[in-house]
């Protein structure tokens, strides 16, 4: 019999999985999700013309009912340019992202992304533009 045409059997180990448990697989999963999804709201790209109108009523809506219809001063502090001067800019993105605990001021981080609140910031510090 000629050896050469029959295929050749080598004892290679197979690796399986690492166990996994059960109870973990459904919410790790959930969870893979949720960062993915939470990806996409956080890439810091510049809003679209439609969105910054938005972004500017709840600037001077949203904001205005605390910080002032002008954005001046009221339950919370002055918005201006003139105010915000000397906080740095991660500072004032800290506050809008995640609130100021101790204060009313909530945290937007559920309903505004990254770009939305670069976009609020960079409006009120003087950047961006304002109307």
């Amino acid at each position: 019999m000629d050896r050469r045409c029959q295929p050749v059997r080598s004892e290679v180990p197979r690796l399986s999985p690492a166990p996994v448990e059960a109870k973990w697989a459904i919410p790790g999963m959930v969870v893979l999700v949720l960062i993915s999804l939470r990806a996409d709201l956080t890439q810091a790209s510049p809003p679209s013309l439609q969105r910054q109108e938005e972004l500017r009523n709840l600037l001077y809506q949203d904001c205005g009912s605390c910080h002032g219809m002008r954005l001046t001063g009221g339950l919370g502090p002055a918005l201006t340019p003139e105010a915000l001067r000397h906080s740095s800019r991660a500072r004032l993105v800290a506050a809008v992202r995640n609130g100021r605990d101790g204060t009313p001021m909530p945290p937007w981080r559920e309903l505004l992304s990254d770009g939305d609140i670069d976009w609020l910031i960079d409006s009120l510090i003087g950047r961006g533009e304002r109307q």
